[in-house]
């Protein structure tokens, strides 16, 4: 897989955050912030598989009383 170099600006207090969460999870910020990327991508494209299964085979609930998973993540 290919790399590219992706350059941030982003407020000090954001960092710092950021910095606990990645040292809670003995990662480096950039492992953090790339793996809550991934993760986003993911549920975003689960829900986009989900829907179009749906539009497919039909449904009998509304969308508003059906759950999405969000990749395990709480």
């Amino acid at each position: 897989m290919e790399s590219t170099v992706l350059s941030l600006r982003i407020d000090g207090e954001l960092l710092e955050r950021l910095r606990g969460h990645a040292a809670r999870r003995g990662m480096s910020v950039q492992d953090y912030v790339v793996r809550t990327l991934i993760r986003e991508d993911f549920d975003e494209r689960f829900k986009t598989a989900v829907d179009e299964t749906e539009k497919f085979y039909g449904t009998e609930d509304p969308p508003s009383a059906q759950v999405r998973p969000s990749a395990g993540i709480a």
